[in-house]
């Protein structure tokens, strides 16, 4: 199947819906003279400005040009760090596939069981902060992808570690094979969501998502930022991770995982055909790389 699906616009959506406003601390003069002193600063032309960064990310606290500008700036930042990031998402989450495999599993007949833990893959921290789309980020743009990715990880390692194979009956040829021990035999193809985690809200809940990566977040760049906006770039982020990963995991099949195992029946006064008990699989990467 194609890459995860992340869709960035919703999460713009997202941070415009706090209704943040640049500069963060401004208020405008008033009563005389300090409020017509303040107008008559400004030049008729520099009083209104458009926005050069469509759609906006910030809004200004009045439409002259430098509050604009300001608006212009910093979110076309903000807009960096939450696109590198989604991408940065989507290619770890590729690695990781092709790095992920079922292991431990117990087969009984047709039914494959595997308790919390036997889905193997490597984190996604390491990945994201070395995608092509951020890896060479520096400074506050650096720190914010450094919480970002530990956020991220860990809640996708969290559910990871909570999944499991719940009796699926993955085998139907092992229910009476005819012969002293199964061969390796790949599984019936099985959507992921299938394998449910205890976990599951790790990912699924953007809020839980959010909370990691806001404590993740270097302390000075929490102090540098009184408004927070950290937060709604956080949200934003985690939203659209959390609905890419509920898109994609009904339509990721479990292939290839390779079942064997004994047929004790088959041992004298032999019966013919029997079914495979205390059967394994083999764990090798490949599982989810359709």
């Amino acid at each position: 199947m194609p890459p995860i699906n992340l869709i960035k616009p919703a999460g713009q959506g997202v941070f415009f819906s706090y209704g943040l406003k640049l500069p963060a601390e401004w208020s405008d003069p008033s009563g005389d003279p300090d409020a017509q002193h303040y107008s008559d600063s400004l030049k008729p032309e520099e009083k209104v400005a458009v926005p050069k960064l469509i759609p906006p990310w910030f809004m200004p606290r009045n439409m002259n040009k430098y509050h604009q500008q300001s608006c212009d700036e910093v979110g076309q930042i903000y807009k960096d760090i939450h696109d590198g990031m989604l991408d940065a998402f989507a290619y770890a989450h590729g690695l990781w596939k092709a790095q992920a495999k079922f292991k431990d599993l117990i087969i009984n007949a047709v039914t494959a069981v595997g308790a919390p833990g036997c889905l193997d893959g490597p984190e996604l921290e390491s990945n994201m902060k070395n995608a092509p789309s951020c890896a060479a980020w520096t400074e506050g743009k650096a720190k914010h992808r450094d919480a970002i990715a530990k956020g991220v990880s860990k809640c996708f390692k969290d559910w990871q570690s909570m999944v499991t194979v719940p009796g699926l009956p993955w085998y139907p040829a092992f229910a009476a094979f005819p012969g002293p021990m199964a061969p390796p035999t790949p599984n019936v193809p099985t959507p992921l969501i299938a394998c449910p985690s205890g976990q599951m809200a790790a990912m699924a809940t953007p809020n839980m998502m959010k909370s990691e990566m806001d404590s993740a977040l270097d302390g000075s760049i929490k102090d540098n930022d009184p408004e927070k906006h950290y937060e709604a770039l956080h949200m934003a982020i985690a939203t659209v991770i959390s609905a890419g990963f509920m898109i994609w995991l009904p339509m990721q099949q479990v292939i290839g995982v390779l079942g064997k195992g004994p047929i004790p029946s088959f041992a004298p006064p032999y019966v013919p055909v029997g079914p495979v008990v205390m059967g394994d699989n083999i764990a090798t990467p490949g599982h989810l790389m359709t």
